[in-house]
């Protein structure tokens, strides 16, 4: 399974990269605006960086960006696309699921620029994604748990793709903590994509640090000659 960071933040896409290795990025409109940098600014930016870490190419580090949710329009949808895909060819377009983004994201895949699907909220939105070819589609787990729903959907999915052969790669997003992780690399997801601070809490456990005081107090309580 592969982690995506969820994130705007340059310095915190460079962290993650160089010191846990993740394997691409997701940002949404709510990212940029805490990145404290114009939408447009940050696309550049990172496609600078892109090339800089020698990463240019979206079998090796995909982005995704997702363009204005005003436009309701699939011509505006895609001809937005199209500009921002124009940065670099790691950038992948995030649109909603909905008809009119549907119908753009068809019509970008057939010209080359790839997609990601998202506010998935289940399985039926999800089977027309893979059947138009998007690259990713994007099922939010974190916001149906706080509604008191369950993120099972997640396995339909999984389980549909896998039926019928399809190959678009899913994206478990709004992932909130390592039981997430865990339960969705279990599912057999493809890809989750969170915040830094859920990766590094992931890393962590109360009997890691119980275990590791446990031997340094044994450590020091032992001679070294």
């Amino acid at each position: 399974m592969k982690y995506f960071l969820d994130s705007a933040k340059l310095d915190e896409i460079k962290y993650a990269y160089e010191n846990f290795g993740i394997d691409g990025v997701t940002t949404n409109p709510k990212h940029i605006k805490m990145s404290g940098k114009p939408f447009m600014q940050v696309v550049k930016e990172v496609s600078a960086w892109l090339k800089e870490a020698g990463l240019e190419g979206m079998d090796k580090f995909p982005v995704s960006f997702e363009i204005n949710p005003h436009l309701d329009k699939w011509e505006e949808i895609v001809a937005a696309a199209k500009e921002v895909a124009s940065y670099s060819p790691n950038y992948v377009i995030k649109i909603p699921c909905c008809e009119q983004g549907l119908i753009a994201a068809k019509k970008l895949e057939e010209e080359g620029i790839r997609t990601n699907v998202t506010l998935v909220f289940s399985a039926s939105q999800a089977i027309p994604v893979a059947k138009l070819g998007a690259k990713f589609v994007s099922p939010f787990v974190g916001w149906k748990e706080n509604s008191g729903d369950t993120s099972e959907y997640i396995y339909d999915i999984i389980d549909i793709y896998r039926e019928y052969g399809y190959e678009t790669e899913i994206i478990v997003a709004a992932v909130r903590n390592g039981r997430q992780i865990g339960d969705f690399a279990k599912m057999g997801a493809d890809i989750v994509t969170c915040g830094l601070g859920v990766y590094k809490e992931s890393f962590e456990h109360p009997f890691t640090t119980y275990g590791l005081q446990v031997f340094r107090d044994a450590w020091d309580g032992t001679a070294k000659e």
